[in-house]
């Protein structure tokens, strides 16, 4: 078993024996956990919310939600892709093409400092901005640059 993570993001607890009763002996599985911002208030609830549900309907996960693989499924999809963002959904795009992802409703935590940082509203466009424009063939390299810079979509 492989866990990738964000450095912001923390495990829960249980995290060993929720992913040993979830994941079993096979090596054909992946997954993520939930996630929880690190945040007060309904607005943030709203958007870990709309996170977990998305990537159950679309079986996509983030290093926010805690990835984790077999090391037998990691290997046989390549690895991570190297590129300069949007690493963690191609390589959940690739996995998806050989299982379902395992969605935990445990939940990890995450830090909630960009959209404190950057405002909901607009840390919300750029996400979808970015996710559109991957799916649509921008690459990653001109995307980390939109990424990285707060006001970059407001231009």
């Amino acid at each position: 078993l492989i866990l990738f993570l964000h450095a912001d993001t923390v495990l829960p607890s249980d995290a060993e024996t929720v992913l040993r009763s979830a994941t079993g002996t096979g090596d054909n599985y992946w997954g993520r956990f939930d996630v929880r911002l690190e945040a007060p208030g309904s607005v943030y609830r709203l958007i870990e919310s709309a996170m977990n549900w998305r990537s159950r309907l679309t079986g996509i996960a983030t290093g926010d939600q805690a990835m984790f693989v077999s090391r037998v499924l990691f290997e046989r999809c390549g690895g991570f892709p190297r590129i300069g963002l949007m690493e963690d959904v191609a390589l959940s795009t690739e996995l998806r093409r050989h299982t379902r992802p395992i969605c935990l409703r445990a939940r990890v935590k995450t830090s909630a400092r960009r959209w404190r940082r950057d405002g909901v509203a607009a840390t919300v466009l750029k996400m979808w901005y970015l996710r559109a424009a991957f799916f649509f063939g921008v690459s990653p390299e001109r995307l980390r640059g939109i990424y990285e810079r707060p006001d970059a979509i407001d231009r």
